[in-house]
């Protein structure tokens, strides 16, 4: 707490009802009132004062939620201290699921404040082998939206560790390595794109996110194409329309050749994204090539005729309008 502050905690908290309170609702209406008696540096901290006190688990989610708009620093401390002290917390909140709701959104509530301090105990958690999915999820998130490099080595091990039990938290993994932007990640996220056996393939969606990722950085080499250019016969379609639109953002020479061969794919959604993706590379000459080469199918045909409709009613929905 603020010691160049002196503010009468201890009575806001009892006038609030919120160390034993009766009624949720009454509460929570009379910490709202204290807007209009507080300035927001004052209220910051009485917030931060009723959240370390309060045993109630509805008045908590309200306070966090204001404590997460205000983004105070000051405010720090406290989230922190809650989110790695679960024996402590769970004192206040006898519910286990309440608990890991709460600790979950205070993950989250740190993610927002962009402030680095909060990177090791969101690692820490993180890397906790006891710790609850749903709060590691949150805590993947949160490094990823915090964009602090320091987590990157870490959250490339969370892939690479055999012993991580949830596919899902891996995958929070690779959504927050997206995020982060950092090529160093690129070797991770190609070798989940090259396993071939093992928990990873049973979960396309991994893959999935790791081309997703990939898209958000930039890459050079022989084994990121080729991984990518396995993606594109991967037997789900969403990992092959993600592969196209990877090479598509590439600049890689190779890029054109390989999309053109998803032109034959047998799923109408895959055949759709690659000839967007090569017109959004090579303009409406290449809407001519695939409508009237007789090296393409009906159905890419039939994408590339319905695309120069499209383009040819902007065009004259724009003339229209420039009238």
């Amino acid at each position: 707490m603020d010691d160049n502050i002196n503010l009468p905690y201890e009575e806001l908290a009892e006038e609030c009802n919120i160390i034993d309170s009766v009624s949720t609702k009454e509460s929570i209406n009379k910490i709202i009132s204290l807007s209009n008696k507080y300035p927001n540096e004052h209220l910051v901290l009485i917030y931060n004062y009723f959240f370390e006190h309060s045993n109630n688990y509805e008045i908590l989610v309200f306070l966090l939620n204001k404590i997460d708009k205000f983004k105070d620093k000051k405010s720090l401390p406290i989230l922190i201290d809650s989110l790695l002290m679960k024996e402590k917390l769970s004192l206040r909140i006898k519910d286990n699921d309440n608990l890991n709701r709460i600790r979950s959104n205070i993950a989250k509530a740190l993610a927002n404040t962009k402030d680095s301090q909060a990177v090791y105990p969101l690692l820490y958690c993180l890397n906790n082998r006891e710790e609850n999915y749903k709060v590691k999820l949150s805590c993947a998130e949160a490094l990823g939206k915090i964009g602090d490099r320091y987590a990157v080595l870490p959250l490339m091990n969370i892939l690479k560790d055999e012993n991580e039990s949830s596919v899902y938290v891996k995958e929070s993994a690779i959504s927050a390595l997206g995020m982060i932007g950092d090529e160093k990640a690129v070797d991770s996220l190609v070798s989940i794109l090259e396993t071939k056996k093992g928990i990873l393939d049973k979960f396309t969606f991994l893959k999935e996110r790791a081309l997703e990722a990939l898209n958000k950085l930039s890459f050079k080499g022989e084994r990121v194409i080729k991984a990518v250019e396995k993606s594109l016969i991967d037997e789900s379609p969403q990992v092959r329309i993600n592969a196209i639109e990877v090479l598509m953002n590439s600049g890689d020479d190779r890029a054109e050749e390989l999309i053109k061969r998803a032109l034959s794919d047998l799923n109408g959604e895959v055949v759709q994204n690659a000839v967007i993706a090569l017109y959004n590379m090579l303009g409406e000459e290449v809407l001519e090539e695939i409508i009237e080469s007789e090296n393409y199918t009906d159905m890419a045909k039939k994408e590339a005729i319905k695309l120069k409709e499209t383009l040819t009613d902007e065009n004259e929905q724009g003339e229209d309008d420039n009238e």
